[in-house]
């Protein structure tokens, strides 16, 4: 990739810059002493937070937002027809993945990428690094509570950065070491078939270099099958597999942590065990999550005591089962899990350590494309809620798809999930049903990508 040349006089122009991975490479760029600004349609947290930084944001898309610009700097969401990248022919023009790889050039880069879990094992890894006091680079794809934001300008060598396979954009990023938690039936709209993305990530694995190391999960079913095809035995693996290089034992859980022991073999002369690994997070995801973490910063030549010591403290990330409020003996909580295998995982961990409470879930669907291409998982993967509040679909700017049924798809789940659905079209309702129907032995989980985070917290008011 050519070395982006930049001036801290030159304008730098963020098309998109509400979304969680460019507003965190603005912030970066802007404390490194760089002239950002930045449009997008609608205000939300992350640009809060470029504006307390002092970033210029145009609210809205118009072609004047870009008259002084002279590097544009674009999100992967932005559609061709934006009047502002219409207008932008003659000024150079990068995506947000070619930029960011040319601001971490300088640094030892450590990226994590995955279907499902890579913010949380993202968010682990900084925890770890800044515990141990090398004060790292973060950008991530989700708010770290103990941060309250998701990127930081670290003076350390290290960048820890959550590499995003939606697109295939994270094949540009430059590697020294990576994590890839699973693969999953996702984005299936860029790679036309699943055999393309787990080409993919193959070619993501090979990239690792010599002097560095992959992390991969070997309880994924289709890592396993990469390993077999891999030009390269550059890496170690994780799990609850016991063939793994980092094998986790004897797990234990409760409502507020997990404990579980790390048995370590084929990596040293000797055998390690690591006893009572402490974490402030539920759900066998989550240990997973923590074990990537752990083997890759061990393989840092971090003591197990700062990692122990980093995993007991941490203080999760946002939309991550966040407890929102708690209203009478009732728990509100907020989750991004929008996916079936990420929605299966979320209330299998609440079932395991609250079973004797009345679980109700509320479920956004985020676009009518994941919709139909994983119906049949979407009807699965409720078995472990006892009622599901199934709300309108979340477009995400796809068109309305005049096929979709809300009450075909409750049907669907109702039959083969054995749960009660409740159909809703907006906030209002659900507002409606809680003020009737709440007694004080449930727990209430919300899920989805799209507007019912906001939803969550506005119920906490109407209530």
């Amino acid at each position: 990739m050519n070395k982006i040349q930049i001036g801290k006089q030159e304008i730098i122009h963020f098309i998109g810059i509400g979304g969680i991975g460019m507003s965190g490479l603005a912030q970066i760029m802007k404390t490194m002493g760089f002239n950002v600004q930045g449009s997008d349609i609608s205000e939300n947290k992350n640009i809060e937070n470029c504006k307390k930084l002092g970033i210029k944001i145009f609210k809205g898309h118009s072609k004047k937002n870009i008259l002084n610009a002279s590097i544009i700097v674009k999100s992967s969401a932005i559609k061709k027809n934006n009047p502002e990248l219409n207008s932008s022919k003659k000024i150079p023009s990068y995506d947000r993945i070619e930029m960011l790889a040319n601001v971490i050039d300088l640094k030892k880069k450590i990226i994590v990428t995955g279907s499902h879990g890579k913010t949380t094992t993202t968010s682990l890894v900084a925890k770890i690094i800044s515990t141990a006091k090398l004060d790292p680079t973060i950008i991530n794809g989700g708010v770290i509570n103990s941060l309250k934001n998701n990127a930081k300008l670290g003076k350390g060598d290290w960048a820890i950065v959550e590499a995003d396979e939606s697109d295939g954009s994270f094949l540009k990023v430059p590697i020294n070491y990576s994590i890839v938690t699973n693969i999953d039936k996702e984005h299936l709209d860029c790679y036309k078939n699943f055999n393309n993305l787990i080409n993919a990530f193959k070619k993501f694995i090979e990239k690792t270099p010599p002097i560095g190391k992959a992390f991969l999960c070997l309880d994924d079913i289709y890592i396993k099958k990469i390993l077999k095809k891999l030009k390269t035995k550059n890496y170690f693996t994780y799990g609850f597999d016991k063939n793994a290089n980092y094998q986790i034992c004897k797990t234990r859980y409760a409502v507020n942590y997990t404990k579980f022991d790390l048995k370590i073999k084929n990596i040293g002369p000797k055998k390690l065990y690591i006893k009572n690994i402490s974490l402030k997070l539920i759900g066998k995801y989550n240990v997973l999550n923590a074990t990537a973490a752990i083997a890759l910063c061990l393989n840092l030549g971090l003591k197990i005591k700062i990692i122990k010591k980093a995993l007991k403290n941490f203080s999760g990330v946002q939309r991550r089962l966040t407890k929102v409020f708690k209203k009478n003996k009732v728990e509100f909580y907020d989750d991004y899990a929008h996916h079936p295998t990420e929605i299966k995982s979320v209330l299998e961990a609440v079932r395991k350590v609250l079973p004797d409470k009345k679980i109700i879930t509320i479920f956004q669907p985020h676009r009518y494309s994941r919709v139909r291409t994983l119906k049949s998982e979407f009807a699965l993967c409720f078995k472990d809620t006892d009622q599901l509040i199934l709300c309108p679909v979340y477009a995400a700017g796809e068109s309305t798809d005049t096929k979709y049924s809300q009450t075909k798809f409750a049907k669907l789940i109702a039959k083969f999930s054995k749960v009660q659905i409740i159909i809703v079209k907006n906030e209002l309702e659900i507002t409606k049903y809680f003020k009737k129907n709440l007694t004080n032995n449930e727990v209430v989980v919300a899920m989805g990508a799209g507007s019912i985070s906001r939803w969550m917290y506005n119920l906490k008011n109407n209530l």
